[in-house]
C-alpha cells in the first residue's frame, strides 16, 4: 500500500455538452470515474436522464498518494454493448493543493474532457479540496510551570510578562 499524502474530497458536479466521437450528443446513462492513480478509482452514479448535459452532485472522498501530479477523471456512458468513454480530463494535484491558498480550501474546476485521438467531447465540472486531519491537542496532567520566577514588587505580584513603552519627554534640559 502506498504511503497518502492526504485526503482528497472531489465533488463531480456536472458534464457539459458530451459528445461521442465529438459529433453526437449523449443521450443518457452518463457517470464519471476519478482515480488518483492506476488502482485507486471511484465512480458516481449513473445519470439516466441528463443526457449531454448530465449532473451527479457526487462527492467521493479518496486517498491522495504521495506520489501523485495528476487526478485523471474520465466521463462514461453505458450503452447496450458496453461501457463507452466519452472523454478524459487530467487534473493537476496543483490546481487544488499547495500555492498561497488556505488549508482545506474549496476549488470549483472545470476541465476540458477529450478522447483518445485528442477530440474534444465536452466538459466536467468539479470541486475540490483537500482534507485537513484534525489536529488532536495533547492533554497536560500538571498545569504549566512559570516560565519566570514570581517576583514581589511593592506588594505586587510580578510573574507576568513586562513590556517597556518608550515615552517621549516633552521637558528641556538645561545646562549649566
Amino acid at each position: 500500500m502506498e504511503a497518502a499524502s492526504g485526503v482528497v474530497e472531489i465533488t463531480v458536479i456536472s458534464g457539459e455538452d458530451l459528445r461521442v466521437n465529438s459529433r453526437r450528443p449523449v443521450k443518457k446513462n452518463a457517470f464519471a470515474v476519478v482515480r488518483t492513480d492506476s488502482k485507486n478509482y471511484q465512480m458516481t452514479r449513473v445519470d439516466t436522464e441528463g443526457g449531454s448535459y448530465s449532473t451527479w452532485n457526487e462527492k467521493l472522498v479518496m486517498n491522495l498518494p504521495a506520489h501523485a501530479r495528476f487526478l485523471t477523471v474520465e466521463v462514461h456512458c453505458k450503452t447496450s454493448s458496453g461501457d463507452r468513454v466519452i472523454g478524459t480530463a487530467r487534473v493537476p494535484v496543483s490546481d487544488f493543493s499547495g500555492g498561497s491558498t488556505p488549508e482545506s480550501y474549496l476549488h470549483f474546476l472545470s476541465y476540458r474532457l477529450r478522447d483518445d485521438k485528442g477530440e474534444r467531447n465536452g466538459i466536467v465540472n468539479l470541486s475540490v479540496r483537500m482534507k485537513v486531519p484534525e489536529r488532536v491537542v495533547p492533554v497536560m496532567a500538571a498545569p504549566p510551570q512559570r516560565m519566570w520566577p514570581e517576583t514581589v514588587v511593592g506588594g505586587w505580584d510580578c510573574a507576568g510578562v513586562v513590556m517597556g513603552v518608550p515615552v517621549r519627554s516633552s521637558y528641556r534640559t538645561v545646562q549649566v
